[in-house]
């Protein structure tokens, strides 16, 4: 590691100038919406592709847990994507969250307990 040119005083007065930069960047992104609200109209195109924001964050935080990546190979097959199926079906027919997540588990645990 090379020795900093800067002075320990101005290195950490650095260090507290980035943190201070960043925060008002996150805040001000953050509340500009609340701050701006409907004095700023989104085009009906944004509008309409938030609406699949929600369902977007989930699916990207639900597969990658259903089908893990194993380096240079791509997905690995596992039961719990085989169980999520039978979560949906089960939600599909019933509507009914807890049946889903009932339905889900049993099967998860079953497919691990008959097949390993």
């Amino acid at each position: 590691m090379t020795p900093s040119i800067m002075s320990p005083a101005s290195d950490a007065l650095y260090v507290w100038l980035v943190i201070i930069a960043l925060a008002a960047c996150t805040v001000i992104t953050r509340a500009g919406f609340l701050l701006l609200g409907d004095n700023v109209p989104l085009p009906e195109g944004v509008r309409r592709a938030l609406r699949y924001a929600p369902a977007a964050a989930l699916v990207a935080v639900i597969v990658p847990d259903l089908l893990p990546w194993s380096a240079g190979a791509g997905p690995v097959f596992d039961w719990r994507a085989v169980s999520a199926l039978v979560a949906i079906a089960v939600m599909m027919v019933t509507r009914n969250t807890i049946a889903m997540i009932a339905a889900g588990m049993a099967a998860l645990w079953l497919l691990r307990w008959l097949l390993g």
